[in-house]
């Protein structure tokens, strides 16, 4: 007995070396039989990190898994995947291993995939991703002949699994999307029979998407079947099957078949229950919540029937039937219940042709508490020209929605909407504007409701609105709101209302809205804390740095508005009236009027929003407006005009603009480019406050400021990037001439020059008394231009004048007339005027103006003229060319070869 343990021992020590150390033996064969059916069969590159062989995870079974298989797509798919699998294995018997090319293929049993993700798809020229294989194996989905590649595979399964697997479908050529998440999937079966069955078990999530419209949405779909294999015949027949849709269970029959060019059908299933908690099955979990928690009455049906043949040309006929009669519905944590509804609902196709199928919803009623609402509809022509009649007749109380169904919404619905309407249309219609063939008839109202979002700072109350349909127009009766302190009254026209709903179609329409309070800050959005710390902290950044705000590219609008008072900011606008059009991204506003600062404002101008940072182009044309208020509360002249804030009166300006626009729709003035023609009709001029002024009068002590004449200002501005520039204007003072010209920036740089024609009369008593001598009318009419340059900023200015050189100058006027007068007259009067001239008065040294140091001007300018300085020494025998100085020795009757002037 001891021997024979002893033996077994060995034996079963040996079988399980055996199991270690063979599959070793046969890595290589095996890594190569992968490689030359890849490459023999598929027609895409292939790849895997690395395959293994194991006698011991699926004895008395050999075990083969590749790990991580990709297959990638050549073109026109090209570098698409289109199989990504963490793992795949292969169960087959060992035996297998040991036969040679001529015996054929291993014969796999069994084959297990785990993570798949698999992405079918369709372009948009009709090209499929998945037809890969080299050669065409047949129409049938499982091969029961045997493979006729050999030293490679043959599927003949017992048994398989798909676990936690995606599969996805998109084709582009009809905008459709579907797709299985989730997916769990196994069968057992004998698939080396000509005829056998199948017991598969399926579970997953499905989504499926036509266009822009959602069907499926992560719906939960559990399946078992048991199918009816027959191979030969490529036949499929379902047997016992039951299924769960969302969590409406399922029952169906029939059998499906596999022709050579189209597949035959013949199936049928209906719902197993006959309560109306089926019919909340169909809508998605996430939307019906626990219907556990749901009390319903009376019966829900669904019956459906497809036969006929799926080919290119040709679909089964369709027969499918919802049908439900004085059901109601409660959920116990919700206090109204959905009662007396009524479902009469078709899809039928008759004839095969995919273009005769329709959807007939003959009935869908309900009531809640009093109120009623019933509806029909019916569509045809889906897949081309979809056409549609319905019909809506009832009351619903909006409050009562999440009051009687668990949807969750952002805001709170109130209001009572009425409704009785009938349209009918098709999408051509709709597409190409061809109105005669829009029919709507009716109307809908609303009464008290409320709307609240976080785009808008205030919840707007709708008293009411009607809303009138007739055969091609769709008309805003009357609609009367209230936001914050503002009231809206409207009335208008809607050209296409349901091209917008339904297709791709801009919102046209013409309203006339009349408000007596409307004010601006109502309709925008609260800045949150989050915003307002970063505006505070990235001062410096520019609108780039955000995204800017956009006028809807869907909106074709033209608003004719009146409004009594706007409050737009700090100003108020009274009697404003304009028209606003809005159109292909760009807000336009023509002949707007109104009435601020005491007088009147016209407006015309344009936004657009087309490109990443918007911009603007106005034109203004003020008239009458109030100096003081309006610089006070529109920084806009402020920026442009800062020292117009010295008048008080009245003002007329034209002025055009354009730029760039903030992030907030606020002009960003370093990109303003423009001009303005201002026109001050004031009488009055206050500088006291003006540091400025104060400079001037400091240098120029004979300037008195109320003398200053301010009436019928004109003044031309323009505006480049951020630049102000003012072309030289007149001010009129007493009898002098004043011309002011100049620019400044945006940080209120000044860069400004007056030239004041100042007469001799204001520059100190030498020069007067210079005049004095000189017996001449003409002399009184002298002027000399005294030059003032402005420059710093606003709050730290610099006054600088070249008073000193125009006394220079203008005593070299008088000394020529002077000279002029006095050649001829004999010395002795010239000596006398240059002694008193040079000499001085006793009586002129009391004057204390602040240019009295004239005297000494007019001696250094005599002293030029007549020989220069004494510390100046000339050659004598040099041709002397100061007329002046000849004249004057000419008149005293000798020449010195050197001249000095004390």
């Amino acid at each position: 007995m001891k021997k024979v343990l002893k033996i077994s021992g060995i034996v079963i020590l040996l079988l399980v070396i055996f199991l270690i150390v063979a599959p070793f033996l046969f890595q290589d064969k095996i890594k190569a039989m992968v490689k030359n059916f890849a490459n023999d069969n598929i027609n895409a590159t292939v790849d895997f990190k690395d395959v293994s062989l194991s006698f011991l995870l699926s004895f008395p079974k050999a075990n083969l898994t590749i790990d991580e298989l990709t297959i990638t797509n050549f073109a026109p798919f090209e570098g698409d995947k289109l199989v990504d699998v963490k793992s795949i294995a292969l169960d087959f018997s060992i035996t297998e291993l040991f036969k040679d090319s001529s015996d054929g293929p291993i014969e796999v049993k069994s084959i297990y995939i785990d993570n798949a993700l698999v992405n079918l798809k369709t372009n948009k020229a009709g090209a499929i991703n998945w037809d890969i294989a080299k050669a065409s194996t047949g129409p049938k989905a499982i091969e029961a002949e045997k493979p006729k590649t050999e030293g490679g595979f043959a599927f003949k399964l017992d048994d398989y699994a798909i676990t936690n697997s995606n599969f996805n479908y998109l084709d582009e050529k009809v905008e459709t999307y579907f797709s299985l998440s989730d997916l769990n999937h196994s069968g057992q079966g004998t698939f080396s029979q000509a005829v056998s069955e199948l017991a598969t078990k399926t579970d997953s999530k499905v989504s499926l998407k036509i266009g822009e419209s959602s069907y499926l949405e992560n719906n939960s779909i559990s399946l078992d079947a048991t199918l009816g294999l027959d191979l030969e015949n490529s036949k499929y027949t379902f047997k016992e099957n039951k299924a769960i849709i969302n969590q409406l269970p399922i029952a169906f029959s029939g059998y499906f078949q596999q022709l050579e060019k189209s597949q035959k059908m013949d199936l049928e299933f209906h719902n197993t229950g006959a309560s109306f908690k089926d019919f909340l099955a169909l809508v998605p979990k996430g939307y019906s919540k626990d219907l556990a928690q749901v009390n319903t009455t009376g019966n829900f049906s669904l019956k459906g029937l497809v036969k006929g043949e799926l080919s290119e040309t040709k679909i089964p006929t369709l027969d499918i039937n919802l049908i439900s009669k004085n059901a109601s519905f409660k959920y116990n944590d919700l206090p109204k219940t959905v009662k007396n509804i009524n479902l009469n609902a078709v899809v039928k196709n008759t004839t095969g042709l995919v273009d005769d199928t329709y959807v007939d919803l003959k009935t869908l009623n309900f009531k809640i508490d009093e109120d009623v609402f019933k509806s029909s509809a019916k569509i045809s022509n889906l897949t081309k020209n979809m056409a549609v009649n319905a019909n809506v007749d009832g009351v619903l109380n909006l409050a009562n929605i999440t009051k009687a169904y668990p949807i969750e919404l952002e805001n709170e619905l109130t209001g009572i909407l009425k409704a009785k309407l009938n349209t009918s249309f098709d999408m051509n219609a709709i597409e190409t504007n061809a109105y005669q063939r829009i029919k709507n008839n009716g109307n809908v109202t609303v009464e008290g409701f409320k709307f609240s979002s976080k785009d808008i700072v205030n919840p707007i109350n709708i008293s009411k609105a009607n809303v009138g349909f007739k055969p091609g127009v769709i008309s805003l009766d009357e609609f009367k709101a209230t936001t914050g302190k503002s009231d809206l009254n409207a009335t208008g026209r809607i050209d296409n209302l349901l091209g917008f709903l339904l297709s791709d179609k801009k919102l046209k329409g013409t309203f006339n809205v009349n408000s007596n309070t409307f004010g601006v800050s109502d309709f925008m959005v609260e800045a949150s804390e989050e915003d307002t710390t970063s505006s505070e902290t990235n001062e410096s950044e520019t609108n780039t740095a955000k995204e800017s705000l956009k006028i809807p590219a869907f909106l074709d609008a033209t608003i004719n508005a009146d409004a009594k008072t706007v409050y737009y900011d700090n100003l108020t606008l009274k009697d404003v009236k304009g028209q606003l059009v809005i159109k292909d991204e760009k807000a336009q506003l023509k002949n707007v009027k109104s009435n601020i600062f005491g007088g009147d404002l016209s407006m015309d101008g344009l936004v657009d929003t087309t490109a990443e940072v918007p911009n603007f182009n106005m034109n203004l044309n003020a008239h009458d407006f109030n100096i003081s208020q309006s610089f006070k509360d529109l920084d806009l002249l402020k920026s442009l005009a800062p020292l117009v804030k010295l008048f008080e009166g009245k003002l007329n300006s034209k002025i055009a603009l354009s730029g760039k626009l903030d992030g907030d729709f606020a002009p960003n003035l370093s990109t303003i480019t423009g001009n303005a023609l201002a026109e001050l009709l004031t009488t009055e001029f206050k500088p006291q406050n003006e540091k400025v002024m104060s400079l001037l009068q400091n240098k120029l002590s004979f300037l008195d400021f109320s003398k200053l004449n301010a009436k019928d200002i004109i003044a031309k501005i323009a505006f480049n990037n951020g630049k102000v520039e003012i072309q030289p204007f007149d001010l009129a003072y007493d009898d002098i001439a004043i011309k002011v010209g100049g620019s400044h920036n945006l940080e209120n740089k000044l860069d400004y020059k007056a030239v004041l024609q100042v007469p001799a009369k204001y520059l100190g008593s030498d020069v007067t008394a210079l005049i004095n001598k000189i017996d001449d009318p003409e002399v009184n009419k002298i002027t000399i231009p005294v030059t003032a340059n402005i420059t710093g900023d606003l709050l730290k200015p610099a006054v600088k004048t070249d008073l000193s050189s125009g006394v220079k100058s203008l005593t070299s006027q008088l000394i020529e007339i002077q000279k002029q007068k006095l050649i001829g007259q004999g010395k002795d009067k010239i000596k006398d005027l240059l002694g008193d001239v040079l000499g001085g008065n006793s009586n002129n040294n009391e004057n204390n103006d602040s240019n009295s140091n004239t005297g000494g001007v007019i001696k250094d300018v005599l002293g030029d003229v007549l020989g220069g300085n004494s510390n100046d020494t000339k050659d004598s025998t040099k041709t002397e060319s100061n007329p002046v100085k000849n004249v004057f020795g000419s008149i005293f009757g000798r020449k010195k070869k050197k001249d000095t002037v004390n």
